[in-house]
């Protein structure tokens, strides 16, 4: 066995007790000159300063390895260097254009995609700063001098790199003003190149005297570039600039116990309504864009399941109008099943244990659940059916009352439950399936929760005390709710979620905290409604429900509780409901 001599175990001694997995890791993309990968030494120590673990990300521009490098980091820092080429822009260069490193610019090109696709947070400086923006499609000035409207100021400085020349407005609220807790700061100035036009999405968050802009973030989302060079000031523990740094590595460590959580338990999105679009040629195995919910996304969000649902609008109840919900309903499930089937990536799944098995294997798994009762018509057999197909919820109504009960958008046409609903109420017990009073008016809900053997769902609703939406639940049925050991889940449609219907991922905590501070952590989790009008800021789409992951962190939730809001509450009921009606 190897032995280390004491006199190199003692250059060791000022590490004693660190452990490296405990820091987060930050790539910093890598210049490239004369045949070398390299970064300057202020970056590499920026980051140390700050508390994290730089690893140099060599110059190379195959995707898919970047993608397997990207999985090391827990945050990325895009660094300084050349021009852009504009050529890659689909520009024609100026004469000021410098000599582009179009390899270089597609690795970083494809960085920051990968990283922002992926919710890894990310920091651009100068060139970094604009990579990003035209990663996203903002647009840069290929030269100040030549393309600014007014006299700029000298943006490349002769003095040395750790000398501030110039002074930056930084935009009141903004990311960057916490960051560095004020509305001016002195920096320094090495860039001939800046951004023209913001990316979509993205704001301005700081800019000079002369208009040139500065800085730029995406609000909820944690990507932020700045024009400056901080790294040789934050080199020099310069508190001001190595704050943007400590910003990094703050969220690195975040995203790094979110992203550990999802590796290591399960996560589930009790309600989304992909499905919908299947018509349009969508198909779950396809990354595409066009959904919020497919494989690929929850592969690169973190999320394990999906229900995904049959919906059906509520129309007419004539004969003709019931058999064509019927008829669209079965197809729409079998269609599901088709897309399931045809990938090697997902499996249908009916209960906790073929899910532990998904997650085993490697696979995404989709639970199939049917929204609206008006897909069974007014033929209670059907649901014999649909439980053999592996449904394992039905939303008894939509918006609209329907032959079962009355919905939060109806007439109150049964005072609640109808006498068919009630009846469907007790074949849902018997079979084992979830009753889900999403969509039901209070009446409705309150006759469910009384009449159930079994505990009910709210698969994808909100608080009524923080968004005053007939749709969401009340004090008094959150309650009610968890003392017959029910689960809501937190619909984060934004007009359920504020009154204004201005919302964030931050808005989506609120719910989940009033649910914990009224009656538990026990009784709460996500129900997205992706694909059907869920997604706000910072969660609007699969891959991004790890944000989620990092806000509730941020407020304190640990393993344990997330466990439960991601999914372990939604399975107990579910695994109740299977054991009520197995007796």
């Amino acid at each position: 066995m190897f032995e280390v001599p004491d006199k190199i175990k003692n250059i060791f001694t000022e590490c004693d007790g660190f452990k490296l997995s405990q820091k987060p890791i930050i790539g910093v993309s890598a210049n490239r000159a004369e045949g070398t990968s390299r970064v300057a030494d202020a970056y590499i120590n920026a980051v140390i300063n700050a508390g994290g673990v730089p690893i140099l990300i060599p110059g190379f521009a195959n995707l898919e390895l970047l993608m397997q490098f990207v999985e090391l980091c827990d945050g990325v820092l895009l660094t300084g260097g050349g021009d852009i080429s504009p050529d890659l822009l689909g520009e024609e260069a100026l004469p000021e254009v410098g000599t582009p490193n179009e390899e270089r610019d597609r690795q970083e090109i494809a960085l920051a995609y990968i990283a922002m696709k992926r919710q890894i947070p990310l920091l651009g400086i100068c060139r970094g700063h604009q990579v990003i923006n035209v990663t996203c499609g903002g647009k840069n000035y290929q030269d100040i001098a030549r393309q600014h409207n007014t006299t700029p100021l000298c943006h490349s400085q002769e003095e040395a790199r750790n000398v501030a020349t110039h002074e930056v407005e930084v935009v009141n609220d903004s990311l960057l003003y916490k960051i560095l807790g004020g509305k001016k700061i002195m920096t320094n100035s090495f860039h001939h190149q800046a951004v023209c036009e913001v990316a979509p999405d993205f704001v301005e968050n700081a800019r000079t005297v002369d208009g040139v802009n500065e800085g730029i973030e995406k609000p909820f989302y944690p990507v932020l570039g700045v024009q400056w060079h901080p790294e040789p000031m934050a080199a020099e523990m310069n508190k001001t600039h190595l704050a943007i740094f400590e910003w990094l590595v703050n969220e690195a460590a975040i995203y790094k116990r979110a992203k550990r959580f999802h590796k290591a338990e399960l996560s589930l999105d009790s309600h989304c309504d992909t499905p919908m679009f299947f018509g349009e040629g969508v198909n779950i195995a396809d990354n595409d864009d066009r959904v919020q919910t497919n494989i690929p996304k929850m592969a690169d969000g973190g999320l394990d399941a999906s229900c995904m649902v049959a919906y059906i609008k509520q129309e007419e109840r004539s004969e003709d109008g019931l058999n064509k919900a019927i008829a669209k309903c079965k197809g729409i499930i079998d269609t599901l099943f088709v897309q399931i089937e045809a990938t090697n990536n997902a499996v249908q799944v009916r209960n906790r244990e073929e899910l532990l098995n998904a997650k085993k294997s490697g696979k995404k798994a989709i639970f199939v659940g049917i929204e609206n009762g008006y897909g069974i018509g007014k033929d209670i057999s059907l649901l014999e059916y649909y439980k053999q197909k592996g449904i394992i919820y039905l939303t008894l109504c939509h918006n609209g009352d329907n032959d079962i009960c009355d919905s939060a958008k109806g007439n109150a046409e049964h005072n609640g439950l109808s006498d068919f609903g009630k009846e469907v109420v007790k074949e849902l017990n018997r079979l084992g399936i979830m009753v889900d009073m999403s969509h039901a008016g209070d009446k409705s809900f309150y006759d469910a929760l009384e009449l159930s053997k079994a505990p009910i769902i709210a698969s994808h609703s909100s608080c009524r005390a923080i968004c005053n939406h007939r749709r969401n639940l009340t004090d008094e049925q959150i309650v009610a709710l968890a003392k017959k050991g029910g689960v809501m889940q937190i619909c984060i449609y934004d007009h359920f979620l504020n009154n204004d219907g201005v919302a964030s991922v931050k808005t989506i905590a609120d719910h989940i905290d009033h649910v914990v501070n009224l009656v538990g952590v026990d009784y709460v989790g996500i129900g997205t409604d992706f694909d059907g009008g869920g997604g706000v800021p910072g969660c609007n789409g699969a891959n991004e429900i790890i944000n989620l992951t990092c806000e509730l962190i941020r407020r304190g939730y640990g393993d344990g509780d997330l466990k439960k809001i991601w999914g372990e509450n939604f399975l107990r009921v579910l695994d109740e409901v299977k054991r009520i009606a197995d007796f």
